[in-house]
Order: structure tokens, then sequence, then C-alpha cells
């Protein structure tokens, strides 16, 4: 078997090569830089929240295959956290509940949201291959492509920055949501980027962290990809091909 000759990048190397994976985010894809500039309709704005919600709806359950999948109790009592923040819990409601206000903030009504009749195929095949990867990948590759979550904060607060002011028809309280990411996200990636840091260890396996990341963040690309093709960016509506079914 042939081994690689490749000096095995240091911690701070390897640290480096991951976070500057965040030229690569969605937050660089055409959809979101017009949604982010006030370039889209009330109908494309939508169209993003009714079709991200399945991403929402399905990231416990990712993190509840990963969790499977983890044979350590320390680590498993860091993790189940993601998934409180999201399901939320008596009297607390989570992540989920807060996506559902953002819903009705922008003028959709839960029940069309909760059925998921307008969730393009191409948003569902993305999550639902995330999904796969988390639940059959070794659960330290699971846990290296949450690290999109390092890029995650600049996203939350580009949106409370910018959208208040091109979308004033939007209920102030929807924002809870990226408002209460911000912590969140510091506060996994922390767990996430010390489990990807210590156990990628040759350069081989750290080449390898950087494609597992790539994949989660190319699934966020292609949703947007699948949303710009339902809906397009701006008046002009360039790209549509399809409409919220009535």
């Amino acid at each position: 078997m042939m081994t690689s000759t490749l000096t095995p990048w240091t911690v701070e190397q390897f640290e480096a090569q991951l976070r500057a994976k965040e030229s690569r985010y969605h937050i660089f894809h055409p959809f979101h830089i017009a949604m982010n500039s006030g370039q889209c309709t009330k109908e494309q704005v939508q169209g993003w929240v009714l079709n991200r919600f399945y991403y929402q709806i399905m990231i416990p359950i990712k993190d509840a295959a990963v969790l499977s999948n983890m044979p350590d109790k320390e680590h498993r009592r860091l993790w189940i956290q993601r998934i409180i923040d999201h399901d939320g819990l008596e009297g607390d409601e989570g992540g989920i509940e807060a996506w559902l206000a953002l819903a009705e903030a922008v003028g959709l009504t839960r029940d069309d949201v909760l059925s998921l009749k307008h969730v393009s195929p191409g948003v569902r095949f993305a999550v639902d291959a995330y999904v796969n990867f988390a639940r059959t990948a070794p659960w330290q590759e699971a846990v290296c492509s949450s690290l999109t979550e390092l890029f995650a904060p600049t996203i939350h607060q580009k949106r409370l920055d910018s959208w208040p002011a091109h979308y004033p028809w939007i209920d102030a309280r929807g924002y809870h949501y990226f408002r209460k990411r911000l912590s969140e996200a510091r506060r996994d990636v922390e767990h996430g980027l010390r489990v990807t840091l210590e156990h990628f260890k040759t350069r081989p396996e750290q080449e390898r962290a950087l494609d597992i990341l790539q994949f989660k963040l190319n699934v966020l690309w292609a949703m947007l990809d699948s949303i710009q093709v339902s809906y397009g960016i701006g008046e002009t509506r360039h790209g549509a091909i399809a409409r919220m079914a009535p």
C-alpha cells in the first residue's frame, strides 16, 4: 500500500485551510447576494423561507443520526444540545418554531410551510444527501461536515443588518431565529472544530476533511441553485421555471 509523503499541516495550518473554505460559502451565491442586497421580490423571499424550512426540520434528524454513532458520552453530552436547540423544550421553543415565526413574518401560513408541498425536488435531494451522509459516515466525518458553522454567524448578522431596511414589510419578530443562531453557532463550532483538528492527523486525512467540508458547502449551494431556478432573482424573475403551487 502506498503511503503519502506529504507532511501533515500543523494544527494552525489545518485550521486555516478549513477557514479558507469560507470563500465557497453560500453567502456568495447569486441568489443570496440578491436577497441580502434587497433585490428579491416578496415571493422570492417567501420561496427561500419555504424551502429552507426543509433543511431546518432535518437538522435535528441529522444530529440524532450523528449522535447514534458517537461511542463517547462526553461527546454525546455536547452534541445533544444541537437537537434541543432546534426541537426545543416545553416552555422553551427551539429553532424550528423560530423559523415558523419567520415564515409568518414574511406572510406565509404555518400550515403551508408545514405541508412541505412547496419544497423543490432539488432542495429535498440536497438535504436528504446530507442527512444520509451524517447517518452512514464515521461520526468524526459527520462532525467535520458541520463546520460550515464557522461561517454562519456572518451570514446571520448580514441578514439582521440588511433585511429591515430592504424588506420593511417583514415583521421584526421574525428575526429571532437569526439572533438565536449567532451564539449557538459559535458555541457549536468550538466542539466541531476540536473534534476535526484532533481526529484528522495525516495529510491525506486532513485533505479528506477539506473534501467533507466542501461537500457540505455544495449541499448549501445546490439548495440555492434549486431555489433560484424555481423563483428567479429580482423583478425580471430571470431563470424562474416554477412557482409556488396554489
